[in-house]
This record gives structure tokens, sequence and C-alpha cells, in this order.
């Protein structure tokens, strides 16, 4: 049974390299720093890729973030994988716990993450599994 938990984030995010065109494509590599708050409070570095289309709202990306602090009472850290695409007004998003990425009392962790944006604001919403936890 996995549990849920959420709260809200500040992102920053540094270009790593000058953008580079390919075709109707511009192609970044972004730093990325963020600090949760709520039920997981922790901070986080980690790359994203971007891939932004000359056509509005079309573009994709992946990133990868460690993430280290306290996730409800429980200290450690932990990987997460982005893989993400928007066009037509949708958009497809994937953020999974890297398996055995887990170190101290959050090690054997798995589950999924969402992200919301509302008001200009970051929310995140983390289903999680812990081996032995209630």
């Amino acid at each position: 049974m996995s549990t849920h938990v959420s709260g809200s984030f500040n992102i920053t995010m540094t270009p790593a390299t000058t953008p580079q065109r390919s075709g109707r494509t511009t192609l970044g590599r972004m730093l990325l720093d963020k600090v949760y708050k709520g039920d997981l409070a922790a901070t986080a570095s980690g790359e994203m890729l971007s891939a932004v289309t000359d056509t509005k709202g079309a573009a994709g990306y992946v990133a990868i973030e460690s993430i280290t602090g306290v996730l409800q009472g429980r200290q450690g850290s932990f990987v997460v994988r982005h893989a993400g695409t928007m066009a037509d007004g949708k958009q497809e998003l994937s953020i999974v716990i890297v398996p055995h990425s887990g170190t101290g009392q959050l090690e054997g962790i798995s589950g999924t993450m969402g992200i919301r944006i509302e008001g200009g604001q970051h929310f995140y919403d983390l289903d999680y599994r812990l081996p032995g936890a209630r």
C-alpha cells in the first residue's frame, strides 16, 4: 500500500549551457535547485534537458533530481527521474523514484510524483512505498 503526501516547492533554474538550435527546436540544459515544504521537507538539485519547438506550447524535457531531507519524519535521500511532453494543450508527465536510490531511513523507497502549478505556485503530490512502513 502506498502513502500519499503533498506540499509546495520553490525552484530555481540556471542555464548550464548556451541553448542550441536544431531545426525548429531549441535544445537547452538547466541546473535545478529546489526547496520542498510540507510532508517532504527537503532540498534538491538536478539537471534538465529540454527541447522547445517553434510551435507555441510544444516542448519536451527529461531531468534527474536528487532529493535530500525528511519525508514524514524519515531522514534520507532518493533520486527521481522526470520525463514530460506538452503539445496542443495536453501534457504528459512521468516522475518516478529511481529504484534502489533511497538512503538512510528512506532506503528501499519506491513510487511516483506529480507536479501541479496553481496561481504561479508549484506543488507536488508524492505517492510512495517503504519496506516495513505502515
